[in-house]
């Protein structure tokens, strides 16, 4: 982070909007177009600015001699290029530019001087100066052109010429024009604090220039650094310090490798990246990274510093990893974190620079005052045009005001401390976290976001193992035995027998947990047990017409007549039309006999019948006649047809939009979506589809999702077809990728209902498909060689990547939003699937593919869609678990006892372990049962008394091993019992059978019993049924005919689908003693 680095590119010169790459402003011709908008509106704030602080910051000066070196093949940063990029758009070296109150001077070349005559005009018209051209030729040394720039000068009263005194002159121009100045006897004086305080505050233009090169940036540090690291020390590779900065550096100036979609020609980098690990830490802007190797062992630390620039604007994040930390790292980088939020925190406009340093170092004098001596001495400076702007250090002693439009690089450390390690290059290590922030109106924006500095995502454990391999050994003070049983027990502990008695005493304590928390919640709410159903809400009075005279008039003939607009049928009786609204129609029907008369019968709801509905409209008309059904008859067959098709066709359309009032009238009111302004344009992702989708006979069409100010809003181009989202209401949101799937989605779970279209819902999901579905027709096989198969191959994986980036982008972006102070308490952030820890069962009716994530659990490929959410589940029983099972079944009973009980069906055995495995990494407590338990009466019991629920041991009644193990060991006495190849014939048999048959009889127990034989691991069926077969002839007994045997078998089956019982079990028993 120096101002002086080696740059492999030349520095950025004369790109448009003082953009980066090389090519001086004297080659450049046409190529370059100065805007003279933006250089006006410069020209007006710099004299502004200059007569406003004349005297405080510009030091009196009456004339401004700025002049710019040659380039430099030296990455450096110099306030006069520094004002050549704010105000023309480009750099021009070895170029003199001299400001008075009437005139601007130019000293260049003359293709320098062609492309200047643009800002004549704009100076003018802004200022009222006149801007005077000084053409330098090859051959000429400059000084005729610099008398008549001094003589100029000189004219008025002894002027005050300001310059940078900081700049020393280079090149023969430059060194010439302080020979000249130096001879001409006018006053200098230093303006350097002037342009300083120009440049803080930046406009909305240069705004924007920081935004991208901060999204550059915090890119390069998420999607390239990390992952780099992570797949070196996994691999355990030795890369130095040096081929990382220059992996960095290259992908930096690639950005399209750092997955951010900007142009290469306007990027470059602030400085070559800086990697530090081994006990070597330099937290100085001109540190640099060495040729030592990458340090990662348990107790290291790895600093990482990255800065790049758009368009010549400057942003810098750095981030410190902890590898299988101690406890005193982890404190010092909590410390750290929070010093460094509470420096954030005090950028505000209003405040004094100090206070941002002082913010932190409060937070460290509270938490870890051991460690004040070890805080950086600044947190941090100004950063835009240049890396470091001067004037803005944010220490204790800067009194300066902060003012929105400000850009900070909040920088933060601790250096020189030390752990207690065996391993030398662990014991000193130093800390540094830096961020991109930006004063606004209503507080600050951190830019560099986007690169995570929370403990979860940069504290790395990969030697689990360390603190048993560093355990002191224990001399032995007995014989020799005993030394054999501590390395026996030595070794057991460090396999999987460990691992599973590790976990088996984690549950244990989560059971205590979590019956002292049932017990607690359970005597909160008291016996308050409810039916479960709901009051009945009463139906709106529909009333067709409200007096006689909104009577249609008659048609002449006294025929059936439907009213579409007041939703009313008028039915001819006894002379008169009577009017019934639709609603009161319970069937229609119509049909033909004989004579060719057709019929319409029409059978009304009436009160008392089975089957009707009782509202507030029949309870307010209890002593009312009804008619119950009415019967027509015609000739016109097709007329009685076209009546009674009307008449069912109203009456569903009155019952959907009833239906649909009804759901929307249990909806939670929400606030209104606050769209994004013209300043502020919505975050915006296109073509999408949504599930639910929208209901109607149309051709379904693609949308746009789009993020406004408090929420998302999902449009198509028809008018009606619109669906918002609040942030407030969501709950959950995931991506998930098309890995092993045909789409990419955004799934969102939301706290309470919503209506899309007609249809309520709690779950909206937009996704885009990655591959089109083809069927080949042909039939015949296609060569792995044809270059139609792998062009179309390859057009796939294009747009599979193509869709991924743009979801990825549009996540990214959304959650920057939600880091902002106002979203904070939302807790929102996309959520991704881990496949790895996947799983199949049936939650509904088919067979999916069930994911966790790092707070649900999630099926979002099928509908209905699984959204679980982790912390609202009690505990998980795993059932049907034995050996000879295929499959076996989770029900999750969740806190609220209310709920049902969710049950996933089927699930393989081979993914038991590893659900147990995550479970238990959750902090969920799981049980498991031989049996499927019905659930509804058991959360019954425990609702109505509690009580007694807790004195029996909560939920310990689930313990299958604690339950059986009285029985387990009244049977080893009893008898040993060992499986014989019969019955492990017939579990084979029960993997595929459905019994539901739990008892077992004694007849059938000692039939099977006959058939013992020890089993002998690795051998085949054919094996051990041959040895029976040989075994029964030494004995004298008779081989049993192919019969017999099936005879037996068939027995064995009806065993198999017994289940277990408490006298023949096939599980292994319990020792009575480990």
């Amino acid at each position: 982070m120096a101002d002086h680095r080696n740059s492999k590119g030349q520095p950025q010169s004369a790109k448009v909007a003082g953009g980066g790459g090389s090519g001086g402003g004297s080659g450049g011709g046409n190529a370059y177009e100065i805007n003279t908008g933006n250089f006006a509106d410069r020209l007006k704030s710099l004299y502004s600015h200059w007569g406003e602080h004349k005297a405080e910051l510009w030091a009196g000066s009456d004339v401004l001699a700025i002049a710019t070196p040659p380039p430099s093949e030296d990455l450096r940063y110099l306030k006069s290029s520094a004002l050549n990029i704010w105000l023309l758009g480009y750099e021009f070296p070895e170029t003199i530019m001299v400001f008075s109150k009437k005139q601007i001077h130019f000293l260049c070349s003359q293709k320098k001087a062609s492309l200047l005559e643009v800002v004549k005009k704009s100076a003018k018209e802004a200022v009222g100066v006149d801007v005077v051209m000084h053409v330098k030729a090859k051959s000429e040394d400059g000084t005729t052109q610099m008398d008549a720039i001094l003589s100029d000068i000189r004219s008025g009263d002894s002027p005050a010429v300001g310059y940078l005194a900081k700049e020393a002159p280079e090149g023969n121009l430059l060194e010439t024009w302080a020979e000249e100045l130096t001879k001409s006897n006018l006053q200098l004086v230093d303006v350097t604090n002037g342009l300083s305080d120009l440049f803080a505050v930046k406009d909305k233009g240069e705004l924007t220039n920081v935004k991208k090169a901060a999204f550059l940036t915090a890119s390069a540090m998420k999607n390239f650094v990390v992952p780099k690291l992570e797949k070196i020390i996994d691999e355990e590779k030795e890369v130095a310090h040096s081929s990382l900065m220059d992996d960095t550096e290259k992908a930096i100036l690639e950005p399209a490798r750092v997955k951010a979609k900007l142009k290469a020609e306007n990027v470059d980098i602030c400085y070559p990246p800086i990697f530090q690990s081994g006990g070597r830490f330099d937290l100085r802007p001109s540190a640099s990274s060495n040729d030592d190797v990458l340090y990662y062992e348990s107790a290291s630390v790895i600093i990482c510093a990255v800065g790049s620039r758009y368009n010549s604007y400057c942003s810098n994040v750095a981030r410190s990893f902890l590898i299988d930390a101690d406890p005193m790292q982890s404190k010092a980088y909590e410390v750290l974190l929070k010093a460094h939020e509470a420096a954030i925190g005090a950028l505000k406009a209003g405040h004094k620079v100090s206070a941002v340093y002082l913010a932190a170092l409060s937070v460290v004098e509270k938490c870890a005052p051991e460690l004040v001596g070890n805080l950086t001495k600044s947190a941090g400076t100004g950063i835009g045009l240049e890396f470091r702007e001067s004037g803005l250090s944010l220490n204790s002693k800067n009194d300066r005001v902060l003012k929105p439009g400000m850009v900070f690089n909040i920088s933060l450390g601790f250096q020189n401390l030390r752990t207690e390690t065996k391993k030398s290059l662990s014991q000193n290590f130093s800390l540094l976290l830096a961020d991109t922030v930006i004063v606004g109106e209503n507080g600050p924006e951190v830019v560099t976001s986007l690169s995570s500095k929370a403990v979860k995502d940069v504290a790395y454990s990969f030697n689990e193992d360390d603190e048993e391999e560093e355990q002191p050994k224990i001399k032995p003070e007995v014989n020799g035995n005993d030394a054999i049983l501590s390395k026996t027990t030595l070794r057991s502990d460090n396999g999987e027998i460990n691992k599973e008695e590790l976990r088996r005493q984690h549950q244990a304590e989560l059971a205590r947990q979590k019956n002292e928390e049932t017990a607690r919640r359970l005597a909160g709410v008291g016996n308050g047990a409810r039916d479960g159903r709901a009051a009945v809400r009463p139906s709106t009075e529909l009333i067709a017409y409200k007096n006689v005279n909104d009577l249609p008039p008659p048609r002449g003939e006294l025929m059936i007549q439907i009213d579409q607009k007041n939703e009313a049928i008028l039915l001819p009786i006894y002379g008169s039309m009577v009017p019934f609204h639709v609603s009161t129609v319970k069937t229609v029907n119509n049909q033909s006999d004989t004579n060719r008369n057709s019929y319409v019968r029409i059978i009304f709801n009436v009160p008392g019948t089975p089957f009707s509905a009782h509202d507030a409209n029949t309870l307010k008309h209890q002593g009312s006649i009804y008619l119950k059904e009415v019967s027509f008859r015609s000739k016109d067959s097709k007329h009685i047809g076209d009546i009674a098709g009307h008449i069912k066709t109203l009456r569903r359309l009155v019952a959907a939009r009833e239906s649909e009032r009804a759901e929307r009238a249990t909806l939670v009111s929400q606030e209104k979506l606050v769209l994004a302004g013209n300043k502020l344009r919505p975050i915006r992702l296109s073509d999408l589809w949504i599930r639910p989708t929208f209901a109607g006979r149309g051709r379904k069409i693609p949308g746009t999702l789009e993020a406004h100010v408090n929420g998302f809003r999902y449009y198509t181009s028809r008018p009606d077809e619109r669906v918002d989202i609040l942030f407030g209401n969501i709950k959950h949101a995931f991506f998930q990728p098309a890995d092993n799937e045909m789409i990419t989605l955004l799934h969102f779970h939301l706290h309470n209902h919503i209506m899309v279209r007609n249809k309520k819902t709690k779950d909206v999901q937009f996704y885009q498909e990655v591959m089109e579905v083809v069927q080949t027709l042909g039939g015949g096989k296609r060569s792995a060689y044809d270059p139609d198969e792998i062009e179309e191959e390859q057009r796939e994986r294009e747009r599979k990547n193509k869709i991924s980036m743009e979801f990825e982008s549009f996540v990214n972006r959304v959650n920057d939003l939600w880091t902002q102070p106002q979203f904070k308490g939302l807790g929102l952030e996309f959520d991704q699937p881990l496949r790895d820890l996947g799983f199949h069962g049936v939650p509904h009716k088919a067979t999916a593919f069930i994911v966790p994530t790092a707070a649900c659990l999630v099926e979002l490929i099928e509908t209905p869609f699984l959204v679980i959410t982790l912390c609202e589940i009690e505990i998980v029983n795993l059932e049907r678990v034995g050996f000879g099972q295929k499959n076996f079944d989770m029900a999750i009973i969740f806190k609220d006892f209310k709920r049902d009980v969710f049950r996933i069906d089927s699930i393989p055995t081979t993914s038991l372990e590893s659900i147990k495995e995550w479970l238990d990494t959750t902090d969920i407590k799981y049980y498991e049962s031989r049996l499927n338990l019905n659930w509804r009466p058991i959360l019954k019991t425990i609702t109505e008394d509690p009580q007694k629920f807790i004195e029996d041991g909560g939920w310990e009644f689930l313990n299958m091993d604690a339950s059986d193990s009285d029985s387990d060991n009244s049977e080893e006495s009893d008898k040993g019992y060992e499986p014989s190849d019969m019955e492990a014939e017939s579990e084979s048999v029960d993997e595929d059978s459905d019994s539901e048959s739990l008892v077992e009889s004694e007849e059938d127990e000692e039939e099977a019993s006959e058939e013992d034989s020890e089993e002998e691991k690795g051998k085949t069926w054919a094996q051990l049924e041959e040895e029976a077969v040989n075994a029964d002839r030494e004995r004298g007994v008779e081989s049993d005919s192919e019969e017999e045997r099936r005879r037996k078998k068939m027995k064995a089956f009806g065993k198999s689908r017994a289940g277990p019982s408490s006298s023949s079990s096939n599980l292994p028993k319990r020792p009575k003693l480990r």
